[in-house]
């Protein structure tokens, strides 16, 4: 980490509300002989919106499966809330509150709404009994949370349409009450109309006290929605910007190697 952003951790960290929620100090990985991350420092503060951009293989990936517990990073520090901690798998990362939404989204399509939402969490009831009231209220409640429009808890989850299924995805992170959510291309591959609903989700997310974590190539989108930007090319950080001090093109400048910082 610079100087300046240093600073701004470590005046930050006495600050309540923004108080550093991630701190990822030194982070190297190695895959064979591909540097795929290279004495990388990440950041993020509480309940705000940061954008990891980069051009394919930049890094952005393996970063955040470093900080979900897939991978163990060969170098560097993580802190969790001020916090020096280690991560072994993503059992790890979810208990400490860290909740990852795949661009895949991981859903069962042929299993409807409330069994995806719950999938692996069902409660029970005699010890034994799927308690099917128990998921659907609460399904219910957090798709009333999310403001989204689902004809029933029991429609099978491959009837929903792009933002819905996001929705879905997002909740099982609600679900196992995480404190930063992390969005690998949320908006990919959905429609205009299906886009603005996914983008009206993540403001409603911060605005309830959420910190978030989107991966995304659209920065028209970016630009739009989050606090800072943070740019990786290369497998090291190039850039890490307030959306108020810079535009599109120094973002372009630093994914494509144009400007040097």
């Amino acid at each position: 980490m610079d100087n300046e952003n240093l600073v701004s951790y470590e005046n930050n960290k006495e600050t309540g509300p923004s108080k550093c929620l991630v701190y990822m100090k030194g982070i190297d990985k190695w895959f064979g002989h591909v540097h795929a991350l290279d004495n990388v420092d990440f950041s993020v503060y509480n309940n705000e919106i940061v954008a990891l951009v980069g051009d394919n293989g930049a890094g952005k990936s393996t970063l955040i499966k470093i900080l979900s517990g897939v991978f163990a990073p060969d170098k560097g520090d993580i802190y969790f809330n001020d916090k020096l901690t280690t991560l072994h798998n993503p059992r790890e990362a979810r208990n400490l509150g860290i909740g990852t939404v795949y661009q895949d989204l991981a859903l069962v399509d042929c299993l409807d709404v409330s069994t995806n939402l719950f999938l692996g969490k069902e409660p029970v009831r005699s010890g034994f009994f799927i308690h099917r009231e128990k998921m659907e209220t609460e399904t219910k409640k957090i798709l009333d949370r999310l403001k989204v429009k689902v004809k029933s808890p029991r429609i099978t989850a491959g009837f929903l349409s792009g933002g819905q299924r996001q929705a879905i995805a997002i909740g099982r992170v609600i679900l196992e009450d995480s404190k930063i959510f992390i969005l690998d291309e949320p908006t990919a591959a959905l429609g205009v109309r299906e886009t603005g609903e996914v983008i009206s989700l993540i403001r409603d997310l911060k605005a309830s006290g959420h910190t978030i974590v989107i991966i995304s190539h659209q920065l028209e989108e970016v630009f739009s929605l989050v606090d800072r930007i943070f740019v990786l090319r290369q497998g090291k950080k190039v850039g890490d910007r307030l959306i108020s001090k810079t535009t599109k093109e120094e973002i372009i400048g630093m994914i494509t190697g144009i400007v040097k910082v």
